[in-house]
């Protein structure tokens, strides 16, 4: 584990004006890893789209340290149809010259806190796993969600092909609150935005 003050990374909500300094943290894990199975880096026309996409409905947070961007994390749905509404898929990632400094940590925490807010119930995360590990792809990122308390619930055998390679795939699961008979409907993050803001400082 590297030397990183993480009481110094602060969290708050990704803006469109971040786009560039998030796709820089992308662009790696597309050219260089099968982490993500696509194959063409996004422009940042694309990539400022997700994140307005993506912050209509769910949280897209950055981990910043003195004005630096070190990191990303964002909710999209699980499943289009209604009754997946309480659950949502996870992504998390970390400029690759800061990763096992606590930062995917720090985020997934915020990401969990802000989910709970909105009432979700479970995070699914969807990741790559190698049948031996190789140069482009490690089972870091299915340690790294074991630690946080995700169990997988599924593999798909040979379902990924990058860099002329077969990949299986993991679906794993972390269920964060009450399932119930009558459970109300999940919020969408902006009307949790203020609530966030004053419990976590999360802006």
């Amino acid at each position: 584990r590297n030397h990183m003050d993480t009481e110094e990374i602060k969290i708050r909500t990704a803006t469109l004006q971040d786009s560039e300094a998030l796709l820089a943290i992308y662009r790696p894990y597309v050219e260089q890893t099968a982490i993500t199975f696509e194959y063409e880096v996004p422009s940042v026309e694309e990539f400022r789209t997700r994140i307005q996409n993506t912050l209509k409905k769910y949280p897209y947070l950055v981990a910043e340290q003195e004005g630096r961007i070190l990191g990303y994390a964002y909710a999209g749905p699980f499943h289009e149809r209604a009754a997946y509404d309480w659950a949502v898929e996870t992504s998390i990632y970390v400029n690759q010259e800061q990763k096992r400094c606590g930062i995917g940590g720090k985020l997934h925490h915020a990401l969990e806190n802000v989910l709970k807010e909105q009432g979700i119930l479970n995070m699914n995360a969807c990741i790559a796993c190698p049948k031996t590990e190789d140069e482009y792809l490690t089972r870091n990122s299915l340690e790294f969600h074991g630690h946080l308390g995700y169990r997988p619930v599924g593999e798909f055998y040979q379902c990924g092909y990058k860099f002329r390679r077969w990949y299986n795939m993991i679906w794993m699961e972390k269920q964060i609150g009450e399932h119930k008979e009558e459970q109300d409907s999940p919020l969408t993050f902006p009307q949790v935005r203020d609530r966030i803001r004053k419990k976590y400082g999360i802006e």
